[in-house]
């Protein structure tokens, strides 16, 4: 609807204000203002007339009505002009642009005149009017200003005027829109003429003019930066620098002005400038400058800027160094030694540093460093000599003090002495030492102290832990009121520093607190692996090692383990840094566990990676258990088994070995011995020895017995060695020839049992032996003794062996004969008797 309207009304006011052809059409309506540009927010007043030719009015009185944009107006028709004449008055014009439309009420309303109104404000003056002249290819003087704070909202002109009074030359130069700036060509200027310059700004409401300035170009110039020759030491001169310069190549022309210009110095090893510039004036290029009252045998940088008279200083030049003569050192050194013993050479180990305190002066680039034991100067008592700062020498232990000395080619400097303090054990002086960042290249030492009468101060010594040089130890010493200090210097961020606290006392030193510090902390490079140290039942110990100290980037706070199964939601344990170790507990022993830790320092923190365990119902401690427990019970056993048969071998010797009598040592009256029960005990202590005879031999001697040896056997039972020719003439033996014969083999009978055993069914067995050896002598009688038998099917109900004694008999009605057919060989030694006899 806006556009729309804006649109009808520009085609109107091109209609009205524009004539196609004066002759054929004239505008229906003309409105008159006061100005159609005023300033903002002052009153518009505004008269709108119809002709009398206006076709939309021919012939009727048509009201009329105001349109400010699109916003409607109340007007006021003029009474004496029958209505054809309407005025409007706007008290406050607050639009930087509008139009101002007159329209009359006909269906529809018809625009019959506009006129567009603008408003802004008149130019305020351009201030802060500058030039600067430069004296660069090509040569130009810039001048630029301020426009004002305020918009005027309308089209604004500027121009830079320039008068030159020695040639009464005036010049205009005029400004794009916009632009608050101009560069005048060189033809418009004279460098060393004095001129004015203004500027003006123009536009619908008025116009405004900067103060006028008044300059000489060359004092408006900004030279090159100046350029340093050299810079030597004068000689003879102690601690003066020459300076030889030169202004760059496009202002060398000005090598005859009179400029203004200023030098700064500062050591090489200074990070800032000392102090102000030296400020010198009118000095020419050609002529060098001298710069004393410095330190001797220092090297300086040096840099130097121009001007002329008021003009900008030029930029810095480049550096320039040099060194100014040598002298002999000067001042005392700083010192902080540090004492350990050597007990096989009786001597101490010395480890001795310093540094320069505020009145020492090397006066020298190269100087070097001696330690004696004497006071005046030589080579005798030298005990180290050193360009550093900072050596380790041995002394005897009855050493009180060494001498310190500077030295460099121009002399020497006074000694220093230094004292020999031991450590003063027992006494706590020092507590509560903390480091604290300060900024990332510097930290902040604090500690709490006792008040001692004997407190002469403190030394404050920190190294870099990383670094075993122990020429890197710095140290301060303080004063016993302090109880701070900020250690500044070469601090790495994520590197640990050993920060050591000692009292000083008259006679000594005292006890030294220690910590470590970082100046500036982060995550840990790396996370150590767990590993499982051991489990039982459903518990499990889980371990790790400690972080490499090149790896920790910080502190470490504390470690925490992340565990969980399957089923079940994470658990953490938090754990003690100086532990690495954690015992989880009422684990399930069905369930696969995953578990990793994470270490924290001030810094950050970092996660492990993860591991899977499970709890075994049966773990390494309960096996072990059950094993020794089941050995130590089978080891009991065993040797109450062992015990038990050494108590009772011979009756468990005769169990498991039946004895079996030797041809070679025994004879036959040997094998029914009362020795016999040792080896075959009886089950029952009533039962005689169930011992039975396995085999008997007969063996046929070479030379032929006599009757009296024979009749040993028949009379006496004391010798059985006769037994051969006794029985060798037994028919019952196959291949009998009487006792003429050379040889004869053992004759074996077997009986299948014990006395009190039935008679088995198969007759008995009569083995034949191929030995030839005969039997041995023995000295035991031989006395057989009856057994009883228990009665069987067929027998009767005792039996004899070796004939019959007192303590038996033969039943009644009994058949002698049927013992001897059932003991053939008893039968055989009857038989032999009877024919012997």
């Amino acid at each position: 609807m806006m556009s729309t309207w804006v649109s009808a009304v520009v085609a109107l006011v091109a209609f009205v204000n524009g004539m196609r052809n004066e002759d054929v059409r004239q505008p229906c309506a003309h409105i008159q203002t006061s100005s159609s540009v005023v300033p903002l927010g002052s009153p518009v007043t505004a008269t709108c007339v119809i002709s009398n030719n206006c076709l939309q009015v021919i012939g009727q009185d048509v009201p009329i009505e105001w349109r400010l944009g699109d916003r409607l107006i109340p007007g006021s028709p003029v009474a004496s002009e029958s209505g054809r004449v309407s005025q409007v008055v706007i008290p406050s014009f607050n639009h930087t642009g509008a139009f101002l439309t007159c329209c009359v009420q006909t269906s529809p309303v018809q625009i019959v005149g506009g006129v567009k109104i603008r408003a802004g404000y008149p130019p305020e003056p351009p201030q802060n009017l500058s030039c600067q002249t430069n004296l660069t290819t090509p040569n130009t003087l810039t001048c630029s200003w301020d426009p004002g704070q305020q918009n005027t909202h309308l089209l604004t002109q500027y121009t830079l005027h320039t008068e030159i009074w020695d040639s009464n030359e005036n010049n205009t130069y005029t400004l794009p829109t916009g632009v608050h700036h101009y560069a005048i060509p060189r033809s418009g200027f004279v460098l060393f003429s004095e001129m004015g310059l203004y500027v003006k700004a123009v536009n619908e409401l008025g116009e405004a003019t900067s103060a006028p300035i008044t300059m000489e170009p060359i004092g408006a110039a900004k030279f090159d930066p100046p350029k340093i020759l050299t810079v030597e030491a004068v000689p003879k001169r102690y601690g003066c620098l020459r300076l030889s310069w030169s202004l760059s190549q496009h202002q060398a022309w000005m090598r005859d002005c009179r400029l203004n210009l200023e030098v700064r110095l500062k050591t090489a090893d200074s990070s800032q400038w000392s102090g102000q510039p030296i400020s010198m004036s009118r000095v020419k290029p050609t002529r060098p400058l001298d710069q004393c009252r410095l330190l001797h045998g220092t090297q300086y940088l040096a840099q130097i800027r121009v001007r002329y008279q008021q003009s900008p200083w030029s930029e810095w030049s480049r550096r320039q160094s040099g060194v100014t003569l040598e002298s002999a050192p000067t001042g005392r050194l700083d010192s902080w030694m540090k004492l350990s013993g050597d007990h096989v050479h009786k001597q101490l180990l010395v480890h001795l540093f310093w540094k320069p305190s505020k009145l020492f002066r090397a006066n020298s680039q190269n100087v070097s460093y001696t330690v004696s034991l004497q006071k005046p100067p030589g080579e005798k008592g030298k005990v180290c000599s050193t360009t550093g700062s900072y050596c380790t020498f041995q002394l005897p232990r009855k050493a009180k003090k060494v001498y310190l000395r500077a030295v460099n080619a121009a002399g020497k400097s006074s000694p220093t002495e230094v004292r020999v303090y031991r450590l003063k054990g027992g006494l706590t002086v020092i507590s509560a030492v903390t480091a604290i960042p300060h900024d990332e290249r510097a930290l902040r030492v604090q500690w709490r102290n006792m008040d001692i009468s004997s407190l002469t101060g403190y030394v404050v010594e920190w190294r870099p832990l990383l670094k075993a040089d122990f020429s890197l130890t710095k140290f301060e010493i303080v004063d016993r009121n302090q109880s701070s200090l900020i250690i500044t210097g070469s601090l790495e961020p994520y590197k640990p520093y050993g920060i050591s606290v000692y009292p000083r006392f008259k006679d000594g030193l005292g006890l030294p607190q220690t910590v470590n510090a970082y100046s500036r902390q982060k995550a840990p490079s790396i996370v150590p692996k767990i590993q499982i140290k051991k489990t039982w039942q459903s518990n499990v110990e889980l371990t790790w090692d400690e972080i490499p100290l090149e790896q920790r980037n910080g502190i470490v706070q504390s470690y925490k383990v992340f565990y969980w199964d399957e089923k079940g939601p994470i658990r953490v344990v938090n754990v003690d840094p100086r532990e690495r170790r954690v015992l989880l507990k009422d684990l399930n022993t069905v369930s696969v566990y995953e578990a990793f830790v994470m270490v924290n320092t001030f810094g950050g923190s970092l996660n492990g990676s993860t591991i899977h365990f499970k709890i075994e119902p049966f773990d390494a401690v309960t096996v072990v258990m059950i094993v020794t427990a089941t050995g130590v019970g089978l080891s009991l056993l065993t040797i109450f088994i062992v015990m038990t048969c050494f108590s009772n071998s011979r009756r468990l010797k005769g169990r498991l070995w039946p004895v079996v009598p030797d041809p070679a040592n025994s004879s036959i009256t040997s094998w029914t011995s009362e020795s016999s029960q040792y080896t075959h005990p009886a089950w029952d202590s009533d039962e005689p020895n169930p011992v039975f005879l396995s085999h008997l031999s007969f063996l046929d001697l070479s030379m032929k017995l006599s009757k009296e040896e024979v009749d040993i056997w028949l009379n006496s039972a004391e010798d059985t060695s006769d037994l051969g020719e006794s029985i060798c003439g037994s028919p019952f033996i196959p291949g009998y020839s009487g006792s003429n014969s050379d040889s004869v083999p053992y004759a074996t009978v077997i009986f299948s049992g014990q006395c009190s055993s039935p008679p088995p069914k198969d007759p008995h067995v009569y083995l034949r032996s191929e030995s030839t050896q005969p039997l041995l002598e023995s000295e035991e009688s031989f006395s057989p003794k009856c057994y009883q038998n228990m009665a069987t099917d067929g027998m009767p109900g005792e039996q004899c062996f070796f004939g019959l004694g007192h303590d038996c008999a033969v039943e009644e009605g009994a058949d002698p004969v049927f013992i001897w057919d059932e003991f053939p060989f008893l039968k055989a030694l009857a038989t032999n008797d009877t024919q012997n006899n």
